[in-house]
């Protein structure tokens, strides 16, 4: 699941994809705000949204997706508008939101990286990255893998390889206001959720709210997770007076939207606790969102998703096994 598609490749029922990606075209959700649309291709790791402000000094991008031609999307809207890239924002550590780094801050090499330090662990001795890392240079290439999985394999030892790209210029360690490029935001930093440290902002000027993976379509990832406070997360961006929110996979959300998904959340957390049958919780899950999901093929993932989650949380005891918060 996920965490294969993190860093290697795996087909997951995904939708047709042209056989050459192209640069996502950018569209503004609110003013001065702009979507980047991430996508899930075909025997390939997904890439995040990138949201792009707009600020008196530059832009600020957040979230800058894992290929090349995703990136290029960014560096194409920022040469479009004659703009500078002034701050990139990683809500997490994940490398769909943050291989990009190195692509754009070669082209903009004054741009601080602003993130938590949950990335320091991931590439320390032991952590997730390097660990993955680890197996991908041990593993005997696949004679009959597609062509794209050693893309995906060498993509990923790239970013590794220029790791520091992925760690803050500027650390953000608590939650409060913070002015960027000219543009004042509401920060707020969550500990033990989708990852050990996860970051998202609220602009009250535009009632936004950019939530990175506290909400992934068509399920959410549990790789790197602790559910118990991802729900409390959730809660607090409930909180929030927001009007748009944007995930870190999937359409920009309205609130009834997002409520639909957090209460969808909360049935899941506790069917996986249940002694109920994988398939009975996975069935709850597609059905509690069903009216977030597009097509017939959404569904499916979805179900699929959810059903291996409920295994890989139940082996846990009801956490991932990079969860702190045990």
């Amino acid at each position: 699941m996920k965490i294969l598609s993190l860093f290697l490749s795996v087909a997951l029922l995904q939708t047709a994809a042209p056989s050459t990606p192209v640069a996502p075209p950018a569209r503004e959700i609110a003013p001065d705000t702009f979507l980047l649309p991430g996508a899930m291709l075909p025997d390939r790791g997904p890439d995040g949204n990138t949201v792009i402000l707009r600020g008196s000094s530059g832009l600020i991008v957040i979230d800058t997706g894992r290929h090349p031609w995703h990136s290029d999307g960014i560096l194409a809207f920022a040469k479009s508008r004659n703009q500078p890239i002034a701050a990139i924002l990683n809500t997490h550590w994940h490398l769909d939101h943050s291989s990009g780094n190195r692509r754009v801050k070669a082209v903009y090499p004054q741009a601080k990286v602003y993130t938590t330090t949950a990335v320091d662990r991931a590439i320390g001795p032991g952590g997730f990255l390097t660990r993955n890392a680890a197996a991908a240079r041990e593993r005997k290439p696949d004679p009959k893998a597609p062509p794209t999985a050693q893309e995906e394999t060498a993509l990923f030892l790239a970013t590794m390889d220029a790791a520091e790209t992925l760690k803050a210029d500027v650390t953000v360690e608590r939650s409060g206001p913070m002015t960027l490029a000219g543009r004042p935001l509401a920060m707020h930093v969550t500990t033990d959720a989708v990852t050990d440290s996860d970051l998202w902002l609220y602009d009250e000027a535009t009632r936004v709210a950019v939530i990175g993976d506290l909400v992934t379509l068509p399920a959410p990832f549990f790789e790197t997770a602790c559910p118990a406070r991802w729900q409390s997360a959730l809660d607090e961006v409930w909180a929030t007076p927001f009007s748009l929110a944007v995930p870190g996979h999937g359409a920009p959300m309205s609130r009834e939207a997002f409520d639909t998904y957090r209460k969808a959340f909360g049935n899941f957390r506790s069917c996986v606790g249940s002694d109920k049958e994988p398939a009975a919780c996975a069935e709850g899950w597609t059905n509690d969102v069903g009216s977030l999901l597009v097509s017939d093929g959404d569904r499916r993932q979805a179900t699929d998703y959810a059903a291996y989650y409920v295994g890989f949380l139940r082996k846990g005891g009801g956490v991932s096994a990079d969860c702190r918060d045990k």
